[in-house]
Parts: structure tokens; sequence; C-alpha cells
């Protein structure tokens, strides 16, 4: 029996989200499997991985082999890694310790990257949001001076034949006095 590693797709239409399971390859992209190691939502940003590190290398360690999509994800979340040292240490090149060791080194420089590219993310959708804000006022404030302009028009064209209006009503007055 051949075991793959590979995706369950669950979600409703345009909203997917996937189970990482380790499965028969003769069974069904979403029937039956052996095991359910974790899932994969890619609708997030960045994609949330939630994986089971040690199950995926005893499964890697007993022959399972991962669709390419899974090994993407196993690789990012380390499993590989730890596979490929677990190798290591099986051969005798090194130490349990040594490959702990580098493993935890491996991890956090992943993670300090992870962390980087997540702040770098959010400063430039705060960024593009403040730019969008800074273009709404400043033409918000394009409008309200139009705005002025116009009535500051109309009162001068208003004071003027207001002005006119008084002085022929004074006028017939002043006559009248006579």
């Amino acid at each position: 029996m051949s075991v793959k590693i590979r995706l369950q797709r669950h979600g409703r239409k345009q909203a997917p989200y996937y189970h990482i399971v380790v499965a028969d390859s003769r069974a069904p992209r979403d029937g039956k499997f052996i095991e359910n190691i974790g899932y994969y939502k890619p609708q997030t940003v960045p994609a949330t991985i939630e994986l089971d590190v040690n199950k995926a290398v005893a499964w890697l360690e007993k022959g399972a082999q991962p669709t390419d999509t899974c090994r993407a994800i196993l690789s990012y979340k380390g499993a590989l890694m730890q596979h490929h040292l677990n190798v290591g240490v099986r051969k005798g090149a090194l130490t349990q310790e040594q490959a702990d060791a580098k493993y935890a080194k491996w991890l956090d420089e992943k993670n300090a990257k992870v962390a980087a590219h997540v702040e770098k993310q959010h400063k430039s959708v705060t960024d593009r949001k403040a730019a969008i804000l800074a273009a709404e006022s400043k033409a918000k404030e394009a409008k309200a001076q139009k705005i002025a302009a116009k009535l500051a028009a109309a009162n001068l064209e208003e004071a003027p034949a207001a002005e006119e209006t008084a002085a022929t009503e004074e006028a017939p007055a002043e006559t009248t006095a006579e």
C-alpha cells in the first residue's frame, strides 16, 4: 500500500480550507484517510498552517510520500528538516543533541523571517490606509474650499443687488420728503 501525505479540501465555494491527512494513494481526495495531522487555511495573510510535526516526521520515516503542496507545507513548518536531521543521526553523522540544536536554530531563524514578513505586511497595510485617509482629507478640504468660494461669490452678487434695492427704496422716500 502506497501512503501519501496530502490535502483534503473542506469549506464552501471560494473559501477553502484543507486538512493535512495521511491516506492511501488509491483513496479519493476527500475520502477515507488514515490519520489527520493538521490543517491549512490559505485565505488568511499569511496562510494559517497548524501541523503536528512529530506525526508528520513519523509518517515520513515510515515512507509516506508528500504531494507537492504538502511537501512545501512540511518544509515551511520544519518537518522535512527534522526528518533530514533524524536520518543524519541514524547514519551516525551527528548526535541527537547536535540535531536538536540545529533544528532549534533553524526554527528560530524561520520564525524571525516569518515575523519580519508579517510586520512588513502589517506596515504596508497601515501605510496604504494612511495614504488613502490623507488623500480623502485633501479631497474633502478642496471640496470645502470650492463650496466656500461659491458661497462667497454668491454673497458678493447678492450684496450689490441688496444695496441697489435698498438705494431704490430709500430714493423714493427722500423724494417724497422734499
